[in-house]
């Protein structure tokens, strides 16, 4: 009960000698509750598919950063039920906006729609940076959303 597989990329049988950073972060993973439920909380936010290859991309240089965004951004942050995981979509993707991320927004329209955000409330969000943030930045964002929710949901507007 509890038990879990991980898997890292590059490594073998001496995953220690070949991958040490990315064992290290597995090991405080499993030892940390932070980084534990952060880490499942990342891979409910983002998909598996963007946590792995960010996982695969992991690097001696990246490991201590991986480790703290699992710990802090996803494992204290994100866990805080103050806010909906909704509302926190809302407030990130506003952040984005506000500091012209928009790779990083991108991902995040994702996880709204992970986290149930319509593409209309999304699209009201954006608005709503227009007048805070500026029209050459919603328009930026506004862009980047409807490619990113067209690749979603090629039949959609």
């Amino acid at each position: 009960p509890g038990a879990t597989l991980t898997e890292l990329p590059g490594a073998s049988h001496l995953a220690p000698a070949e991958r040490p950073e990315a064992v290290l972060t597995a090991l405080r993973a499993h030892f940390d509750g932070g980084a534990g439920r952060g880490m499942a909380v990342r891979r409910e936010v983002l998909g598996d598919a963007h946590v792995d290859r960010a996982q695969s991309r992991q690097s001696p240089f990246t490991a201590r950063f991986q480790d703290f965004i699992s710990r802090y951004a996803w494992g204290e942050i994100w866990t805080d039920e103050t806010l909906s995981r909704r509302e926190r979509s809302m407030v990130t993707l506003t952040a984005l906006v506000a500091h012209g991320h928009y790779e990083e927004l991108a991902m995040h329209v994702r996880a709204a729609r992970r986290n149930g955000l319509t593409a209309d409330e999304i699209g009201a969000v954006l608005l709503q940076t227009a007048v805070y943030c500026g029209v050459p930045a919603a328009n930026s964002a506004f862009a980047t959303a409807q490619r990113v929710l067209a690749e979603e949901d090629p039949g959609a507007g």
